[in-house]
C-alpha cells in the first residue's frame, strides 16, 4: 500500500538489521526483549501484519500487529526520529487497524511505558484511552541479551 509518501507493506527478512536499527533509534529495545528473537516469533503468526513503512526505500516506520480471536494487539510502532510528525505513526496505524477491522477484531490492546508522555498523547490523539486495567506479564522464555539488546 502506498499512503502519500510512505510505502507500506509487509516485513521481509532482508528488512531485519534496517528494522532493529530503527527500533534501537526510537528506543524500543529493551534488555529483556531480543528484537531478532521478537521478529522471528512474529514471522512464525500472522507475518503478513508486521508492517514496514519506507520512505525513498528506506525503513522508517514499522508496527506489529497480532490478534489471537479477542482483542487485537499492536506492539513496535515506531517512526524515524527525522519523519516525525508528518502523520507517519498515524497511517501506518490505520493500516493495522484496518486488517485488524477486516478480520472482525472488536477491540485494541497496546501498551506505552507510563513515563512515554508523549507516545499516550499520539495514542489518545487517535482515539484510544487508558483503560483503568493492571498490565501484568509473565517471561515464559528469557531471551539473551547479548544477541540483540543493546548494554
Amino acid at each position: 500500500m502506498n499512503t502519500g509518501l510512505l510505502h507500506i507493506r509487509p516485513f521481509q527478512p532482508a528488512d531485519e538489521a534496517a528494522v532493529i536499527g530503527l527500533w534501537r533509534m526510537c528506543g524500543l529495545v529493551v534488555p529483556q526483549n531480543n528484537p531478532a528473537a521478537d521478529i522471528a516469533r512474529k514471522l512464525r503468526v500472522a507475518p503478513e501484519w508486521f508492517l514496514v513503512g519506507e520512505r525513498e526505500g528506506a525503513v522508517v516506520a514499522t508496527c506489529m500487529a497480532g490478534y489471537e480471536g479477542h482483542r487485537g494487539w499492536i506492539n513496535y510502532l515506531a517512526v524515524h526520529p527525522d519523519h516525525r510528525r508528518q502523520s507517519l505513526a498515524r497511517q501506518i496505524m490505520e493500516h493495522a487497524e484496518a486488517l485488524l477491522r477486516a478480520a472482525g477484531c472488536p477491540k485494541i490492546n497496546l501498551q506505552v511505558r507510563r513515563t512515554n508522555s508523549a507516545v499516550i498523547a499520539f495514542y489518545e490523539s487517535i482515539g484510544f484511552s487508558v483503560d483503568e486495567v493492571v498490565s501484568l506479564g509473565k517471561r515464559l522464555q528469557h531471551d539473551s541479551p547479548q544477541d540483540g539488546a543493546q548494554s
